[in-house]
């Protein structure tokens, strides 16, 4: 084990992506959290600083995200041993739709396999992540933040319970728009008004976007992307949770957006544009919406981050 603390940096994602409930998911630039790994002589995993959480996540480690991941890694490879302080930075809010504790859970892992001299792949730390995400989640494994934030590019889960993860082909010169209003929409509550019941139609459309979707990503087919950036199933059960997400869904198209939706549960919502400058208007144009109702709002134009989590 290496003798110096390591820092790790784990991206803010977006997922969903309109017709991919729980299936797809990519990080983007700038937000993010940090977790510091350093070594100490007591077996174990300790959570000794959290910053950037306005003193709502626990320092427990069996109830922080970062601290579960942490020691599910550890207790895989036999070092129950090894003792560990893990230091949080929280560098974007939680509760947005930006994967906030998928991201904790990613740089605590990626630390402290480094800090280990890096035994396992990237790949292979995918069900640590997810055991610390599982936590948040209310016990179920979603992988449409972690695999993203951890692996990079936009990712494709075909089977949550298995990690039958894949990397979806990118045609090259997207940009995202990312804006998160100031209001809170909890993952729980997001969840809980959705309806069991899908109506067959409903359905079929669904799986037509999603096949259009990745079709048109690896053909380049703008057409194709835009027809089918839509979500028939989740969106317009969520959409009431948003204040002025019509608003600022028709702003971002009318800007020239292939598509705009829900990031995650809400309240964060993305646009994917074909160039920058689509982009960029799309956010002073989603933001002239929130403004104009009084509701504060973060927003950021990236590329997607091929990327992922990295040592740093």
């Amino acid at each position: 084990m290496k003798k110096t603390g390591v820092k790790a940096f784990a991206p803010a994602t977006v997922s969903n992506i309109c017709c991919g409930f729980d299936i797809l998911g990519f990080p983007i630039h700038g937000p993010g959290d940090e977790v510091i790994a350093t070594p100490r002589d007591e077996p174990g995993i300790r959570i000794t600083k959290i910053t950037g959480g306005k003193g709502k996540l626990p320092k427990e480690t069996m109830k922080n995200t970062a601290g579960v991941a942490g020691m599910a890694l550890l207790n895989h490879l036999g070092r129950t041993d090894v003792g560990i302080d893990l230091e949080i930075r929280k560098k974007m809010p939680f509760g947005s739709g930006m994967g906030s504790s998928a991201a904790s859970a990613v740089a605590s892992v990626v630390a402290i396999n480094h800090l280990l001299n890096s035994p396992l792949t990237k790949w292979e730390l995918l069900p640590f992540a997810a055991a610390g995400e599982q936590i948040a989640s209310g016990g179920a494994i979603h992988l449409d933040n972690v695999a993203p934030c951890l692996l990079g590019g936009m990712t494709f889960n075909r089977d949550n319970d298995s990690f039958d993860v894949h990397r979806v082909y990118l045609m090259p010169g997207l940009y995202v728009t990312l804006i998160y209003p100031h209001i809170e929409v909890l993952t729980a509550e997001a969840r809980d008004i959705l309806s069991p019941n899908v109506s067959l139609k409903k359905m079929t459309q669904q799986a037509a976007n999603l096949g259009g979707l990745i079709l048109g990503l690896g053909k380049g087919d703008l057409k194709l992307i835009k027809r089918s950036l839509k979500d028939v199933v989740i969106e317009p059960q969520r959409a009431q949770l948003i204040p002025g997400f019509y608003g600022a869904q028709a702003a971002a198209m009318e800007c020239g957006a292939l598509g705009c939706s829900i990031s995650g549960s809400g309240p964060s919502m993305f646009a994917l544009s074909n160039n920058s400058l689509i982009a960029e208007n799309a956010a002073k144009a989603m933001q002239a919406v929130f403004d104009k109702q009084g509701i504060e709002n973060d927003v950021y134009v990236s590329t997607i981050n091929m990327e992922g989590a990295k040592v740093c």
